[in-house]
C-alpha cells in the first residue's frame, strides 16, 4: 500500500529534516518515505527518526538529544536526518511524502503448503496471491498498532510468519463464505474465527498490560 501526503511546512536544523503534512498521515518510526518536490536537501529518499508532535528546535550540544519546545505543537510531522543549510520552519507550497507499507513476509506458496493442497488452476492461485497480501498486510498492521517496528521484507521471528500463514489459510478456507469455514456437512456449522486468540498470541498483539 502507498499513501502520499502533501507537505504544508518544511524545517531543517542541525542536519535534521521537519516537514507537516496537509493531512493527517499514519507515519511509523523506521520505515522508509520518498520526499519530492519540496526543494533543496529535503528531497530524496530517508527514514523516519521521528514523528514529533511539538516544533523542533535542534540538538542539544552536550546529550545530542533532539530538542522541542513544548510550548509550541505541531500535529502531522515528520523527521529525518538530512544534510544540508538550515532553513527555519516556514510555509511549503508544493512537495509530497511518498510512504510505502507493502508487507512481503510470506507469499501464496507459504499459505498452499501450510494448507497441503495442489493448486489445480490459474483462479486459485490468483487468489492465494490475494490472500497472502492480505494476511501480510494485516499482521504488519496489528504489530505496527501495537509498537513494533519491522522490517516490511524480513518477518521479525518464526512465530510472526507462523501467524501469518494461519491468517492466509483462514483467508482461503472462508472462500465464498462470509462467516465460517467452508464444509460439505449438510447440518449446520457454529461460525469459524479467521483470526484466533492463537494467532494474536503469536503475533505477539493485544498482550495484557502489567502494572
Amino acid at each position: 500500500m502507498t499513501q502520499t501526503y502533501n507537505v504544508s511546512s518544511k524545517q531543517l536544523l542541525s542536519n535534521y529534516a521537519v516537514l507537516q503534512t496537509l493531512e493527517p498521515n499514519a507515519f511509523v518510526v523506521g520505515q522508509s518515505i520518498t520526499v519530492d518536490d519540496v526543494g533543496g536537501d529535503f528531497d530524496g529518499n530517508f527514514t523516519i527518526l521521528a514523528t514529533p508532535g511539538y516544533l523542533f528546535v535542534g540538538v542539544n550540544a552536550t546529550t545530542g538529544f533532539l530538542q522541542y519546545n513544548l510550548g509550541v505543537p505541531l500535529e502531522n510531522q515528520v523527521l529525518y536526518a538530512c544534510e544540508g543549510d538550515d532553513v527555519q520552519r516556514v510555509q511549503a507550497f508544493e512537495g509530497t511524502v511518498v510512504y510505502s507499507t507493502t508487507c512481503e513476509w510470506i507469499t501464496w506458496e507459504y499459505i498452499a503448503s501450510y494448507l497441503g493442497i495442489p493448486v489445480a488452476t490459474e483462479e486459485d492461485e490468483t487468489f492465494l496471491v490475494s490472500c497472502a497480501e492480505a494476511a501480510n498486510a494485516y499482521a504488519y498492521r496489528k504489530r505496527s498498532q501495537s509498537g513494533y517496528f519491522d522490517d516490511l521484507v524480513n518477518s521479525p521471528s518464526g512465530d510472526v510468519t507462523l501467524a501469518t500463514r494461519m491468517i492466509g489459510a483462514a483467508y482461503y478456507r472462508q472462500r465464498g463464505s462470509m462467516d465460517s469455514f467452508n464444509s460439505y456437512d449438510s447440518m449446520s456449522t457454529v461460525p469459524t474465527p479467521g483470526i484466533t486468540p492463537m494467532i494474536l498470541q503469536l503475533l505477539g498483539v493485544n498482550r495484557p498490560q502489567i502494572a
